[in-house]
């Protein structure tokens, strides 16, 4: 049976930041399962435009396939301001149809609601892409934890991206 393919989508461009450090924690735990075929997607290493053009440009193009190639998503997401960062916003709107019938995961990274807030606005606006998102996630708190205690977690979230990433592909196409 084919791999399962999953995209480690890294949602924070501010420099400085960790969360490239906590994609490729969540990648590596992804990638240790035989039947996953992950890649990171990190939204910093796209040159985005700053509005939104009328033709897509090439960095757009890029996205959008590789959104469209994966069966199924890890988003990794800082908590700013109880919201996710504008450039995953940005980023999200940019594909639609490439969404649709696809599952979602979350591993979420702040302070005291180790971005909690982050991951409800998300799945608002995933359900409004057709996602299935997953009721399970990772929250790092980023003054105490240690992703070695987060690992149950990413391994019940791993779980289930796994079993709707599966059930989805096998229904496709979808039809919205």
């Amino acid at each position: 049976m084919e791999k399962l393919r999953v995209a480690v989508i890294v949602g924070s461009t501010r420099m400085g930041r960790v969360g490239d450090e906590i994609g490729r924690w969540a990648a590596d735990r992804a990638s240790a399962r035989a039947g996953l075929d992950v890649t990171t997607v990190d939204l910093a290493e796209f040159d985005f435009p700053a509005r939104y053009p009328e033709q897509a440009t090439e960095p757009m193009r890029d996205f959008t396939k590789r959104i469209d190639h994966a069966d199924a998503f890890v988003i990794v997401t800082p908590e700013y301001n109880r919201s996710f960062p504008a450039s995953l916003k940005q980023a999200i709107d940019y594909a639609y149809d490439e969404w649709h019938g696809k599952p979602a995961g979350f591993v979420s990274y702040g302070h005291r609601s180790e971005g909690w807030f982050a991951v409800e606005q998300l799945r608002t606006v995933f359900t409004e892409l057709h996602v299935v998102t997953m009721r399970d996630f990772v929250g790092i708190n980023l003054l105490d934890d240690d992703l070695r205690e987060r690992e149950r977690q990413a391994d019940t979230l791993l779980d289930q991206l796994t079993w709707w990433g599966t059930a989805l592909r096998n229904a496709r196409p979808y039809v919205s």
